[in-house]
């Protein structure tokens, strides 16, 4: 059995807004990793198993390649690409469900039009700090993923039987990205109830690992090592260690879209490292990926110097500027969060 998490009242509202809605919009945030396209999938899965006609799911920009197995992908309106298309479909959707994102901003030019949109709006999360741009708000901060989200609601309204294997896959797809395959974020034993259900719906566990993580074009891997040898930094003082990438060297890989996912979590295994650090460089602004282990709450650090947030161990940040403008200001930061080597953003001190 699963815990109740959910207020009667809440179900009740989802429940009504599905009986009723007849044109679905799933939005998810920009840049989407796989916890957005997993959730969003397999709410997608959902509604139209239960004979939903008009069911779309809209990202504002385009998503890794390894992603792109997951059944439905090539469904996905990609913003970026057909945006009048896309600017209508919210325009003329009774049900707009906003997955894995806590305020507007992350979700990029499509904010606006998610703003101004009739239709009703119901926000499913497990990011803190959540933004009430929603009419119905269900939001989980405990929760390992969004995807986890997704399937317990599916339970609280007693749809368990309409949960299909391609849901089902897409759910748990979700929860593995979002946990490191399990090894983060998943230490409650509900979850692995919930994958044992997962796994009776069909899903092959092993086959959705390798599509996620093990099937990567020669490009990535050339860039990987690269990456890790030339652009490397580690502050042993710190605890702390920092790779970065310029355009011009993505470019020479001949980056994709999901490239370097994982890159930065690479950075934990390094012995005595704690907090990993990845700034990338992009078109319009510096991209920043934090990771952690123990209680390093790497999305205050995020928030308090990169506009960003996320949750404890894992968060990202931006940076207007240089590249070197946004490594300058990292190691600025650096010795603040750890003045004796721990950190003083924690209640723990070494």
């Amino acid at each position: 059995m699963l815990t109740k998490y959910f207020e009667d009242k809440d179900v009740h509202k989802l429940e009504t807004y599905i009986r009723r809605g007849e044109r679905f919009v799933i939005i998810t945030h920009i840049t989407p990793d796989g916890d957005a396209i997993g959730s969003s999938l397999g709410l997608h899965h959902y509604l139209s198993y239960l004979g939903k006609d008009s069911v779309n799911v809209v990202v504002p920009n385009d998503f890794p390649a390894f992603l792109k197995w997951m059944p439905g992908a090539n469904d996905i309106v990609i913003y970026e690409s057909h945006k009048e298309y896309a600017e209508r479909l919210i325009r003329e959707a009774d049900v707009i469900f906003c997955l894995d994102f806590n305020e507007l901003r992350r979700i990029g030019k499509l904010a606006p039009f998610l703003e101004a949109a009739d239709g009703r709006k119901v926000l499913i999360d497990h990011h803190p700090d959540i933004s009430n741009f929603c009419r119905l708000i269900l939001s989980c901060p405990e929760m390992s993923s969004t995807s986890e989200m997704v399937f317990r609601l599916l339970c609280a309204i007693k749809s368990f039987s309409e949960i299909n294997k391609d849901a089902a896959e897409c759910i748990y797809a979700g929860m593995m990205t979002d946990t490191g395959s399990f090894t983060f974020g998943s230490n409650n034993p509900e979850l692995y109830y919930i994958i044992t259900e997962l796994v009776k719906k069909g899903i092959d566990k092993d086959k959705i690992y390798r599509n996620v993580y093990q099937v990567y074009s020669e490009s990535r891997l050339r860039l990987m090592g690269y990456t890790f040898l030339e652009k490397m930094k580690v502050y042993p003082e710190h605890k702390t260690a920092l790779i970065t990438l310029t355009l011009k060297e993505l470019n020479r890989f001949n980056y994709k879209t999901g490239d370097t996912e994982g890159f930065v979590n690479m950075l934990l295994s390094i012995e005595g490292v704690q907090f990993a650090v990845f700034i990338r460089e992009d078109t319009d602004q510096i991209k920043l990926s934090f990771r952690s282990t123990g209680d390093f709450p790497t999305n205050r650090f995020a928030s308090q110097y990169f506009q960003g947030g996320g949750h404890t161990n894992a968060s990202g940040g931006e940076f207007y500027g240089s590249l070197a403008g946004a490594v300058q200001a990292f190691e600025a930061a650096l010795p603040a969060m750890y003045p004796t080597g721990s950190s003083n953003f924690t209640h723990k001190h070494g």
